[in-house]
């Protein structure tokens, strides 16, 4: 199922041959520098897995990024549903993404997200789009800017799945854009 695409890029849901990117990016180190956390194959996959059936079943989640000429799978984009009440009311859709260390520096997050918001607010009708991440991750934040998404001091948080263990990683700024008039 394909979502959209952009002059590069092809936004779908995953496909079975995917899976080895799907654990590369959720195993590397340098790519999950702000989570607490690496997945093994297993937690990966089923990861994957739901991920996968979210997309099917609702139209939401992190969809994969694949270069439109080779269908290569390189990250993923994608509106989601954040499980965040009561930090984040039911029904907020966040935007997020992450990708393979070697596609980095080539504008690919910011061609999906842009791509993905007027989705969103075009043929999903959504009032707004929020995206949040560690306080100190300079590349997320610096996209948020890029795709126009405004800063809501007033909405970061702490995120209550960040283990105390984790104080660096706890404070997420928040993100926020509204549908154009």
């Amino acid at each position: 199922m394909i979502i959209t695409q952009t002059e590069r890029l092809r936004i779908r849901n995953w496909l079975d041959t995917d899976r080895d990117l799907f654990f590369e990016i959720n195993s590397d180190p340098e790519v999950m520098t702000f989570f607490p956390f690496r997945r093994d194959r297993a937690d990966a996959d089923a990861l994957f897995d739901r991920n996968r059936q979210a997309i099917a079943d609702t139209g939401y989640g992190f969809f994969a990024l694949a270069l439109k000429e080779t269908n290569e799978p390189i990250g993923f984009c994608g509106l989601a549903i954040p499980d965040l009440a009561p930090i984040l009311p039911i029904g907020t859709v966040e935007i997020g993404w992450r990708l393979a260390r070697r596609h980095w520096s080539k504008g690919y997050v910011t061609e999906a997200a842009s791509a993905l918001l007027a989705f969103g607010f075009e043929t999903r009708c959504l009032d707004e789009i929020v995206s949040f991440a560690v306080a100190g991750n300079r590349r997320s934040i610096a996209v948020m800017e890029r795709i126009g998404l405004i800063r809501a001091i007033d909405r970061d948080f702490d995120h209550p799945r960040v283990p105390d263990t984790y104080p660096h990683l706890k404070r997420h700024v928040l993100y926020r854009r509204k549908r154009p008039e």
